[in-house]
């Protein structure tokens, strides 16, 4: 089984636990006299069931994180932690932009009446788009690599 297939599963087995996990909480109470639309204890037997073949496909797709190679971006598991930073460091510099540039509330207009103050940027906005411009397309790049090795590396035992 490749990486990607097993990524796949894995979130189709977190869907299942969700699922099973909001059936129990419907069928957990019903009123005297009545019968419950579905077995409780079944579907809480089902979901650790499921949640066994989880833990054991988690504990494969991390092995697999750890040992696999893409260069200079070392592993796999390394490359992730990468992507996760960038993702943020974009964010921060969209909205330390928007902000400086006076996104949402008022726009960008200066003031309306002379007797208003006239705010200013504490931020150079055009140049903090630029650098957010260049983690995106490192974001992106990085991705790819990612995605590749996915469909690439065999999941390990």
């Amino acid at each position: 089984m490749k990486l990607a297939e097993a990524l796949a599963e894995r979130a189709a087995a977190v869907r299942r636990v969700e699922q099973l996990r909001s059936r129990v909480e419907a069928s957990a109470r019903y009123q005297e006299g009545e019968t419950p639309a579905e077995d409780a204890a079944r579907l809480l037997a089902e979901a650790d069931e499921v949640l066994d073949s989880l833990e054991s496909l988690i504990r494969r797709i991390n092995r697999t994180n750890a040992t696999v190679e893409l260069g200079p971006d070392g592993t796999l598991t390394d490359a992730l932690a990468r992507r996760d930073v960038l993702r943020l460091r974009h964010a921060t510099l969209t909205a330390a932009a928007d902000a400086a540039a006076g996104s949402g509330g008022r726009g960008g207009y200066g003031r309306q009446l002379r007797s208003e103050l006239l705010m200013l940027s504490a931020l150079p906005v055009a140049e903090l788009r630029e650098r957010a411009d260049l983690v995106a397309r490192d974001l992106r790049q990085l991705d790819v690599r990612i995605q590749r090795a996915n469909w690439e590396a065999d999941l390990v035992l």
